[in-house]
């Protein structure tokens, strides 16, 4: 059975309290707006996550929670601090721990790691991943393929990025 990886950034969070703390940081308006529509987006694309990893940053949480109103039969969701912020490397080592009955995994956390274990994960070239590369905006979405039966199994270079999606195309489109 394959395995597939959504890695969606966080939506567009606040930061105009220059007192608040980084990992308090609450989504914006735009933010809001977006993370429901990235939801709709998943449900029209059939994409259906059997488990979510999710940073327990206040701005990741609140992506969740507006993505998910719009998911049908959303998955459970883990909040994980090792997420918060974590290197390319610690998430694939994560991903690396997931039981074999999950068969699709959404990751929702923060940049540099996140757009970093995108670019490790993925087998080279194509359209998504130069898109990627050049820009990894708030709520956008990379969904990586990988032929392996086992998490364990899961290495860098291995996935094809199958779609990069953001919410700029799809209030263009």
């Amino acid at each position: 059975m394959a395995k597939t990886v959504l890695l969606l950034r966080h939506a567009k969070s606040s930061r105009d309290d220059p007192e608040m703390a980084d990992f308090d940081r609450p989504l914006t308006g735009r933010g809001r707006r977006d993370a429901p529509r990235m939801g709709e987006w998943m449900t029209g694309a059939g994409l259906k996550p059997d488990l979510v990893l999710c940073s327990d940053a206040r701005r990741a949480r609140e992506t969740w929670a507006g993505l998910s109103e719009t998911l049908r039969n959303p998955a459970p969701v883990l909040y994980e601090r090792g997420l918060y912020m974590a290197s390319a490397k610690a998430l694939c080592r994560r991903l690396q721990r997931l039981p074999s009955t999950v068969g699709s995994v959404l990751v929702i956390g923060h940049n540099p790691g996140l757009e970093e274990a995108a670019e490790a994960l993925a087998d080279g070239g194509g359209e998504a991943l130069e898109r990627l590369r050049r820009k990894y905006p708030t709520a956008a979405l990379a969904r990586l393929e990988f032929d392996v039966s086992d998490w364990a199994r899961l290495e860098p270079g291995t996935g094809r990025l199958t779609q990069f999606t953001t919410p700029g195309e799809l209030t263009a489109g």
